[in-house]
């Protein structure tokens, strides 16, 4: 058995679940992408080979080995989709979260149950049907726990709205030492320009005191503000429309010292190393190209 423990992002990992590319199956239809980017590949001719998807993934895990991380990887199912494991549950405190996913995905949690078989069982939480979440919109951090949400008008309508006001109210029953502090995101079922498919697609802690930020992903400018005020704005790397897409602000932390970050992401390495954070910079614009990237590839067991 192990100890589930994630209290803040940047904290020393010391085990993580990182998803496989390898199986992925064939190139999705239009209608069954499930976020704007991966369609805009896919129309294109340009969605990725899985060959250089498992590479890339191959790349990360052995950064992550290099820090003597612990590395588990899902069971491999056949022609299924397993990259992005911080879709399918998430840790908060000493409690995992499976998340309630789109229907068609359920499958990716069982095939971690192996990974859980360490775990207590009452550690393990699975929430009501009508809670929505998923792990990329939910980030610990110090006394809070920053939640990415949607409860406007369409929600049904939008595949890219992915966490509601139900799990907002379940995670603050859930962990009532947490502040939980909701921010209402930008969704767009076509535009991955005018998307942020998660918190984290728009903004990441960083270090010890930093934040990666994108202003027009926030519905409410008080959200905004509110992040540039909460780590003030001489610690805030503040991302264009174009960097968001590229995904700038889905880095993955190993410590307040090491960052992940995409090798073609110049101007944000450049500003970490500015700040005096190691950034391991690795090719990962393939995997990027379906809408997630560092943050979104991996689920966070234990740090500190």
């Amino acid at each position: 058995m192990f100890n589930l423990k994630i209290t803040d992002e940047t904290a020393p990992l010391k085990s993580v679940v990182l998803g496989t590319a390898k199986s992925s199956g064939p190139v999705p239809a239009p209608e069954a992408a499930y976020d704007p980017k991966s369609l805009e590949h896919i129309l294109a001719g340009t969605y990725p080979e899985e060959a250089d998807m498992v590479r890339e993934m191959q790349g990360f895990a052995g950064i992550l080995e290099k820090h003597k991380v612990q590395v588990f990887r899902p069971e491999i199912l056949r022609d299924c989709n397993q990259i992005f494991s911080r879709d399918i549950a998430f840790v908060v405190d000493n409690k995992l979260v499976e998340a309630n996913i789109l229907p068609e995905r359920e499958r990716e949690f069982e095939a971690i149950l192996h990974v859980l078989d360490h775990v207590e069982k009452d550690q393990v939480i699975s929430p009501p049907e009508e809670v929505h979440v998923e792990g990329g919109d939910v980030m610990p951090w110090k006394e809070h726990l920053f939640v990415g949400t949607y409860t406007g008008p369409g929600y049904k309508d939008f595949i890219t709205a992915r966490t509601n006001q139900e799990a907002v109210d379940f995670l603050t029953d859930t962990f009532p030492n947490r502040i939980v502090k909701p921010f209402e995101l930008r969704k767009s079922n076509t535009n991955a320009r005018k998307n942020a498919l998660h918190l984290d697609c728009c903004f990441q802690p960083v270090g010890r005191d930093l934040a990666i930020l994108h202003k027009e992903s926030f519905i409410n400018p008080q959200d905004y503000n509110w992040l540039l005020d909460f780590f003030g704005p001489e610690k805030v790397f503040e991302i264009n429309e174009e960097e968001m897409y590229r995904m700038f602000s889905n880095v993955f932390s190993i410590s307040p010292e090491v960052v992940v970050s995409e090798r073609s992401f110049k101007r944000l390495n450049n500003w970490l190393r500015s700040k005096g954070l190691t950034v391991e910079e690795i090719p990962y614009q393939e995997v990027g190209k379906q809408g997630g990237l560092l943050r979104c590839s991996t689920l966070p067991l234990e740090r500190g």
